[in-house]
């Protein structure tokens, strides 16, 4: 033995014997069970099984149902509708403000962009205001004045 340690320049291990025999083993039988589950009639026997179990336990799942609303009621605690009722209510508020966000900036844009070309044409108005004006303003004050007193 310790020749062929000194030959390989490596310790011998006693369980790697072992363990390439379970790797070769586990290795068989992994292809083997994806070759068996590939199959039709694999496919088709787990279908039943799994109609057969789900048609079993339905009642069960029932009666399960009612006896966790009915504690969720004494223990005034919220159900499963309860909880999906106020998060479809909450996405609604939520859809709905986004709406009217959008419809404010709509409005804002809109009052915002007349303002600011009414600007440019108010800038050229008063020139043309106070030219044609100055004569009949004060006429107006002045009778404005004298009939208030």
């Amino acid at each position: 033995m310790s020749q062929k340690q000194a030959a390989n320049g490596k310790e011998v291990d006693p369980t790697e014997v072992f363990r390439e025999m379970r790797d070769t083993y586990l290795d068989a039988w992994a292809k083997t069970m994806v070759d068996m589950v590939n199959t039709d009639a694999y496919a088709k026997a787990s279908g039943m099984m799994l109609n057969n179990y789900l048609s079993t336990s339905s009642p069960f799942r029932e009666a399960v149902e009612k006896v966790m609303l009915q504690a969720l009621q004494q223990f005034s605690m919220p159900s499963r509708a309860d909880v999906v009722s106020i998060a479809e209510r909450a996405v609604n508020i939520e859809v709905r403000l986004d709406d009217m966000d959008a419809k404010l900036d709509r409005i804002e844009n809109s009052l915002t962009k007349p303002a600011a070309s009414s600007r440019t044409r108010s800038a050229a108005r008063p020139a043309a205001r106070t030219a044609a004006r100055p004569a009949t303003r004060p006429a107006i004050r002045k009778s404005r004045k004298k009939g208030a007193k």
